[in-house]
C-alpha cells in the first residue's frame, strides 16, 4: 500500500506585493524550476501578464497562474519572436494598462540577459519596476554537469563571456585574457563561433588539449554534457549535433567531471507529492 504525502511549506516575505501598472523583471534561473528563488515564486504567482523568453522552462511556466495573459517574445539567432524594441513596447503599453507584469527570463536578468536595457527603458517611461536575480546559467548547468567553476587547485576566477556580439559586429573580446592559465572561462551563446573561440585561444597559447566541457539544455530533463579539448570542438559540435542552448566550458575544472560523480536530486512524482507555497503578505 503506498501513502501518499504531501510536504508543505510557508515562507514569508516582507516586499510589498505586485502593484497594478508595477513591472517585475525575474530570473527563471537555467530550467529546473527548483532553483527558483522564494521571491521569484511569489511574484510569478501574482502575475497578471507574463512576458517571457524563449529559455524559460516550461516547467517554470506552470507556476504562473492558470488566468495571466502569456507573451512570447523569444529570441534564436536571428530569429526574434519581438524585436527588443517591441519587447520593451510591450511592457511599457501593459503597464499603462494597469496590469501587474513578470517579465521571466532564464537564468539572470542581470547576466547576458538584457534586464539592464529594459530596467533602463522603463526608467526613461517612468514605469515602476523591481528586479530579481535568478541562478545563471553557468552556475546551474555546472553544478549539475558534476563539475565546480572555481578549485584551489585549477581555478582561481572564473568568467562570463557572451559568444555573439550585438547584431553583426564580430566577436572582440581580450583574447590574452581569457587564455591565461588557472581560471575558468563559461562562453554563453558560443555555439557559433566555436571555432573563432577555439582557435583564438590556442593562438594565444592554451594546448590544443586543454579541456572543454559542453552542456545543453542543463538543469533539465533534456540535459546532456560532453567532455572534449580546444582543438576538437567544433568536430565535437558537429559529430554530437549540439544546439542552444549550449554552455561551452573551458578549463582545468571540467575533468572533475568523470570524479565527482555529483548526483542531483530526483525529479519529484507529482502524483505523489505536492509543493506548496503560502505567501503571508
Amino acid at each position: 500500500m503506498t501513502t501518499t504525502q504531501t510536504r508543505r511549506f510557508c515562507y514569508h516575505l516582507t516586499e510589498a506585493p505586485l502593484a497594478p501598472g508595477e513591472v517585475a523583471i525575474v530570473g527563471a534561473g537555467p530550467g529546473d524550476p527548483g532553483l527558483l528563488t522564494l521571491r521569484a515564486l511569489s511574484l510569478l504567482q501574482q502575475a497578471e501578464c507574463l512576458v517571457f523568453d524563449r529559455l524559460v522552462s516550461q516547467d517554470v511556466l506552470a507556476m504562473a497562474p492558470p488566468s495571466a495573459q502569456s507573451y512570447y517574445v523569444g529570441k534564436a539567432s536571428r530569429c526574434h519572436a519581438m524585436t527588443q524594441e517591441q519587447t520593451n513596447a510591450l511592457m511599457v503599453k501593459l503597464s499603462r494598462e494597469g496590469k501587474r507584469v513578470v517579465r521571466l527570463k532564464g537564468g539572470d536578468p542581470f547576466i547576458f540577459g538584457r534586464g539592464g536595457e529594459e530596467a533602463e527603458y522603463l526608467i526613461d517611461h517612468q514605469v515602476a519596476f523591481r528586479v530579481v536575480p535568478g541562478i545563471t546559467s553557468a552556475s546551474g548547468c555546472s553544478t549539475y554537469a558534476g563539475f565546480p567553476l572555481t578549485h584551489r587547485d585549477h581555478a582561481q576566477s572564473v568568467t562570463f563571456v557572451t559568444g555573439h556580439c550585438k547584431g553583426d559586429n564580430c566577436l572582440g573580446l581580450n583574447w590574452d585574457a581569457l587564455a591565461a592559465p588557472h581560471q575558468t572561462v563559461v562562453f554563453y551563446m558560443g555555439l557559433a563561433n566555436a571555432a573563432l573561440i577555439s582557435r583564438e585561444l590556442m593562438q594565444r597559447g592554451l594546448p590544443g588539449s586543454h579541456p572543454v566541457a559542453l552542456v545543453e539544455r542543463g538543469t533539465t530533463h533534456d540535459q546532456r554534457q560532453v567532455l572534449t579539448s580546444l582543438n576538437e570542438l567544433v568536430e565535437t559540435i558537429a559529430r554530437e549535433d549540439f544546439k542552444p542552448p549550449t554552455l561551452i566550458v573551458v578549463g582545468e575544472v571540467v575533468r572533475l567531471m568523470d570524479t565527482l560523480d555529483v548526483v542531483q536530486p530526483q525529479q519529484v512524482n507529482a502524483e505523489t507529492h505536492e509543493i506548496v507555497g503560502a505567501v503571508a503578505w
